[in-house]
């Protein structure tokens, strides 16, 4: 079982609107939500209805380019598809070209888009990825 409140201090450590153990508590609570952590990054992930969705996905800055975000998504999607997901989506910023390339590389192509999805100033796009599961072999 993932602890929220180590899940809500490494999401701190990665992103500039941290969420809170509470809020990582409640989402471990729903049914299909699980989580998984690395030596210094974790991915929330749900599924239902046979598919799967990324709900985070943080590796601190330190730890980042070392392979971490790939395994954690690639055994998050092995997870997903032994509990009957057949696809996972995820949504990623539009400017975040290492992320975008990360899921290129898994097989994730683009669905569809989120205008202003990402506050900021001017708002930004979130591009919704899918890709089919299993992933396709390293």
């Amino acid at each position: 079982m993932s602890d929220p409140a180590t899940l809500a201090a490494l999401h701190r450590a990665c992103f500039a609107e941290p969420w809170s153990a509470d809020a990582f508590a409640a989402l471990l609570a729903a049914p299909g939500t699980f989580a998984l952590q690395s030596a210094d990054g974790f991915i929330l992930a749900r599924v239902a209805a046979g598919e799967a969705e990324i709900l985070s996905l943080g590796v601190i800055a330190s730890a980042r380019r070392g392979g971490q975000a790939r395994a954690l998504v690639a055994d998050a999607a092995a997870q997903a598809h032994r509990h009957g997901a057949t696809a996972m989506f995820l949504e990623v910023n539009q400017h975040n070209a290492a992320a975008r390339a990360l899921y290129d590389g898994l097989g994730f192509r683009e669905v569809g888009r989120r205008k202003g999805y990402y506050r900021a100033n001017p708002p930004e796009d979130a591009l919704t990825l899918r890709a089919e599961l299993p992933l396709p072999a390293r």
